[in-house]
């Protein structure tokens, strides 16, 4: 498979993954995927920010999460964000440590 091929493919299966975290799936709490997988929508729409940025290309958080989310974060949060309960709170901390706070 040539480069270009193999891009265009990762491209179309991370438009997928959005789309199905976007439309099919909004059931699905950020807390849930980030205790179980490591990361949630927010890291996909943070690595999505950071890409436009390495490419001079200006977009901030907020822009991010929307180009992600696919409307503002916060009215994402009222549509679908669901309350936590105090074990998935805690469980997000540990995640959060492990898998997102810089470690150095």
């Amino acid at each position: 498979m040539d480069d270009q091929t193999r891009l265009e493919i990762e491209a179309a299966a991370f438009r997928r993954l959005r789309t199905h975290l976007m439309e099919d799936r909004r059931d699905v709490q950020n807390i849930d995927m980030m205790n179980l997988t490591g990361f949630c929508r927010n890291c996909l729409s943070r690595w999505y920010q950071e890409a436009a940025n390495e490419r001079g290309i200006e977009m901030d958080k907020d822009a991010g999460r929307e180009a992600f989310y696919g409307m503002p974060m916060s009215e994402w949060k009222a549509k679908y964000q669901t309350d936590a309960s105090d074990a998935k709170q805690a469980a997000f901390e540990v995640a959060f440590k492990e898998n997102v706070t810089d470690k150095s």
